[in-house]
């Protein structure tokens, strides 16, 4: 039996219509999975949808905006009518910051990034937890964190915040459901090569500064990240569960 062969299994993508999610979408597809998206991009939403289904898979997107709890569980049951189960779930959906000086950061500004990277993240882990102790059977959550967590992120504090967050809740869930038979890992993402971050490392000073940083001498591509989730989502790591997987090609080591 392959390790890999993800037949049967339903994976929840969160932000899966670009970037990371796409790419671990198209890693899903690729291995057997269906694959359900979530995303507040129609057209992005059918492009991806589209290219899943061209990869042999089962795909369909919803339309969510994940800081929205009743968006969330009226997706949610939609996955479930659809395709009957989630057998894991990526909690990939995200914003940035607004890069402003930290002193000029209004509480509005920083909820709005909260409301997303750290409210949806909860409100998604929850219905997909749900789901699985209900269920039986185990399952796997995943959520996508940043190396924003890891060194300090000038004028970008609520984006860590709330990456720093998800990955706490990670490791919560990692002990609170294992006797569910639910593992939990949280994606550590470095600079990668995505719409929202793409503006940030084309810019010349930033390329110039850090690039030199980067041991391989690149961005990350949405790609990067198609075998860590299927290798994840295929609970090909068993006892294995709780942590923080860096994603980074090595930047934040060197």
């Amino acid at each position: 039996m392959s390790l890999f062969d993800l037949s049967g299994h339903v994976a929840l993508v969160t932000g899966g219509n670009s970037g990371i999610g796409l790419g671990m979408a198209r890693g899903l597809a690729r291995c057997g999975a269906d694959v359900a998206l979530w995303g507040t991009n129609e057209e992005r939403n059918a492009a991806a949808v589209a290219e899943l289904e061209g990869l042999g898979a089962s795909a369909r997107a919803w339309r969510c905006d994940v800081g929205d709890e009743a968006a969330v569980e009226a997706a949610f049951a939609g996955v479930l009518e659809h395709f009957g189960r989630v057998d894991s779930c990526f909690a990939n959906a995200g914003r940035g910051g607004t890069g402003a000086r930290f002193v000029d950061t209004t509480l509005e500004d920083f909820r709005a990034v909260t409301r997303i990277n750290l409210d949806g993240a909860f409100l998604t882990l929850r219905a997909a937890a749900r789901h699985m102790v209900e269920r039986g059977g185990g399952g796997v959550l995943v959520g996508t964190s940043s190396v924003s967590t890891i060194h300090g992120a000038p004028r970008n504090e609520a984006y860590a915040a709330s990456k720093a967050g998800l990955t706490a809740i990670i490791k919560g869930l990692a002990v609170e459901l294992a006797r569910h038979g639910i593992n939990a890992h949280s994606i550590v993402a470095g600079w990668t090569e995505t719409p929202m971050a793409s503006g940030v490392l084309h810019d010349e000073r930033f390329e110039r500064a850090v690039m030199p940083r980067m041991p391989q001498r690149r961005w990350g591509g949405p790609d990067d990240f198609a075998r860590l989730a299927v290798y994840l989502a295929g609970g090909a790591g068993g006892f294995q569960t709780g942590d923080e997987i860096v994603v980074d090609g090595a930047y934040s080591i060197f």
